[in-house]
């Protein structure tokens, strides 16, 4: 059920915003921030250069709103990028609620209340919205449900509401809806369902379809030759999980897509699998492809594309060239013309080892430049040899071996920025050790998952790095590692300054030019989402959403919160992501006994909360292990309670006979997965 919760400040003080242009869309933002990515290009860019890198320092809070608790659950993620528009923040939590504040006080004017089904189990990374989009007076809204909603600017009363697709057959929305030309625009999420990736526009003004691209075409469609198994295609993935770029001169609308489907296992779906993993351009106005260009073929890394593209223009070799930057999981930036898909930049074509029973590529395309982050392994991990030295692109069967990036990356969903004084892309990226290894995979069932293999990790760390790469180059023209994983989008501003998250709940300014540490502020949940930037009566802002991340492990929190050089309000404590609980797990679990569990109790917090990392059959997941081994109840509560490893300790978020019965859940779904 949907419903408002109005606020009480009178609607007809929101102005509404009009039916943008293109040139008003495709401008640096100034006194707005009105797309997910600041402009159509996605840059993430502020021309306002009011905060500098002389006066950072005196950067203090000026307000800060709470969000009634919404979206702080374990299963929750905060990677909502606020969109400002006439004074106004408007913000999504990851229950997909809906607020209005007020950008000079933060003062609530409304919030719509989604209410979605508890029992939505398609989410793939954690229950996330990263954003609304805004357009002729509506604010759209993408669902986990599937459903798309326009509300009133003014009041947050539903305009129209349609369920663009079925959650029940693994699809949900967890990007930005983008408004182009009086269209909504959209991707689902979905590719570790079975399901096929889509695009779709829609009417703004009533929710009527208009068109549908399909990422993986159907037999005798361009791009079918790819797929010569008679049905791969039906559930090949290649979903899309961010707000397309627009060059509206062009005509022509940029996005990147996911993985193919199955992620890990691609003994069922021969061929390149097009248009998975590829950067993809379609008329805007049509849905006509217009040109791709594959960034891996044949994808069984899940080195698919969930980085937000952007657009720019600059000065290569000579002549101005109309470029696209794509950074991928494989820690590449891929330099692309975007009028044709040609590479800008060199991309050569190189073999890569085999694995008949994968059906591998022959070759991958490999980038002139440098990557993001490291792309073998020096060392190996305890308990494992070196195959092909951990290099990218290692193939795999039945036999797990270790590899650089992850599936995680590299450089994953938190969106880079774009400074167009100095054509200098600012990335997020980590350096992780994943283990491959392909297994049995049946067929296809909607809304249940589709892997074959799980998202499995060594106990070596994760290292954040956070860099600037020179797009005319692609070249990297600085580099920073961090203790933790990088899991937060940046903003850059005409200033010199670049503003990016931490998972430890801080909030910090760094120096475009080289990297250096110039102001933080501790915000008391991980600040995972991505900064915006804005003017209000002739003062800047920076505004941020603090409400923590389920696979950044960082604490969670219900804030949005507003800086500005005439703000006075002061940092506060640092929180502490999965505390352990009042007490040691055997005092607390005390008492205890796996005989008295409640199963049912234990499969619910199970499929809403841990699934997402262990997969629903407790086979391993993303960044989750298998649990096979975990047979023993009260062992398991036990870990579960205290944490272990990179999983968080639950013992402060549920009850002890909560626990228990997660335990013994666990232990249920390890005899299962022993006896197959």
């Amino acid at each position: 059920m949907l419903v408002l919760i109005a606020g009480s400040v009178p609607a007809d003080e929101i102005r509404p915003a009009p039916a943008f242009s293109a040139a008003e869309l495709t401008a640096p933002p100034r006194d707005a921030w009105p797309t997910n990515g600041g402009n159509l290009y996605n840059q993430r860019y502020s021309p306002l250069d009011q905060i500098d890198r002389d006066n950072v320092d005196g950067l203090k809070a000026v307000w800060r709103a709470r969000l009634d608790g919404s979206g702080t659950e374990v299963r929750h993620s905060g990677e909502a990028q606020p969109i400002i528009h006439n004074g106004v923040v408007y913000v999504i939590t990851g229950d997909d609620d809906v607020f209005a504040l007020d950008a000079a006080t933060g003062e609530r004017l409304w919030k719509y209340s989604a209410f979605l089904d508890p029992e939505i189990s398609v989410v793939c990374c954690g229950w996330t919205s990263r954003g609304v989009g805004l357009g002729d007076g509506k604010v759209f809204v993408g669902q986990l449900d599937g459903r798309l909603v326009a509300l009133d600017q003014q009041s947050g009363e539903i305009e129209w509401s349609i369920e663009a697709e079925r959650w029940q057959d693994g699809y949900s929305i967890t990007s930005a809806p983008l408004y182009f030309d009086g269209m909504v625009i959209t991707g689902f999420a979905g590719a570790e369902y079975g399901t096929r990736g889509r695009v779709k526009a829609y009417d703004a003004a009533n929710g009527d379809h208009l068109w549908t691209f399909y990422t993986v075409p159907e037999p005798g469609q361009p791009g079918s030759e790819t797929w010569p198994d008679s049905d791969a295609w039906e559930n090949g993935g290649g979903t899309v999980w961010q707000t397309p770029a627009v060059d509206a001169e062009l005509g022509l609308l940029y996005f990147y897509t996911a993985n193919a489907g199955p992620d890990f296992n691609g003994s069922r779906r021969p061929g390149d699998n097009l248009f998975t993993s590829s950067v993809v351009a379609l008329d805007a106005a049509t849905g006509k492809l217009a040109w791709h260009y594959q960034t891996v073929h044949h994808d069984i890394w899940d080195y698919d594309g969930t980085n937000p593209v952007i657009l720019f223009d600059a000065e290569i070799d000579g002549a101005m060239r109309k470029g696209i930057a794509a950074a991928g999981k494989t820690s590449f930036v891929y330099i692309l013309d975007r009028t044709n898909g040609e590479p800008l930049i060199g991309i050569e074509e190189r073999p890569v080892p085999q694995e008949p029973r994968q059906h591998t590529a022959a070759t991958q395309p490999f980038p002139i430049g440098d990557a993001i982050t490291p792309q073998q392994i020096d060392v190996a991990p305890e308990g494992f040899k070196l195959v092909n030295r951990g290099r990218i692109f290692t193939p795999y069967w039945d036999e797990p071996i270790v590899a650089k990036p992850s599936a995680l990356g590299g450089v994953n969903w938190p969106p880079s920025s774009y400074d167009p004084t100095t054509q200098r892309m600012y990335i997020c990226a980590n350096d992780q050790i994943q283990i491959y290894k392909a297994e049995d995979v049946g067929e296809a069932v909607p809304g249940e998952e589709f892997l074959g293999g799980g998202f499995n990790f060594t106990r070596i760390p994760t290292i954040g790095y956070f860099a600037a790469l020179d797009v005319t180059t692609n070249r990297l023209v600085w580099r920073q590692q961090w203790a933790e994983m990088c899991y937060s989008g940046s903003a850059v501003t005409a200033g010199g300054l670049v503003f990016v998250g931490r998972g430890d709940g801080r909030l910090l300014a760094l120096d475009s030019a080289d990297g250096s540490w110039l102001w933080e502020f501790q915000t008391g949940a991980g600040v995972n989402a991505p900064p915006s930037v804005f003017e209000v009566d002739g003062q800047q802002y920076v505004v941020v959403y603090s409400a923590g991340n389920l696979f950044a492990g960082s604490p969670k929190g219900d804030s949005v919160w507003a800086f500005g050089l005439h703000g006075t309000l002061d940092p506060v404590p640092p929180a502490l992501a999965g505390a352990p609980g009042a007490s040691d797990p055997d005092t607390a679990l005390a008492g205890l006994s796996a005989e008295d569990a409640d199963l049912a109790s234990g499969k619910s917090i199970f499929n809403q909360v841990c699934a997402l990392c262990h997969a629903s059959t407790g086979a391993g997941g993303h960044d989750g292990a298998p649990l096979h081994q975990a047979t023993n109840a009260m062992a398991n509560a036990r870990i579960i309670y205290a944490g272990l490893n990179d999983m968080p300790a639950f013992g402060s978020v549920y009850t002890a006979e909560e626990i228990r019965d997660l335990g013994a859940w666990v232990a249920n779904l390890a005899r299962r997965l022993n006896e197959q």
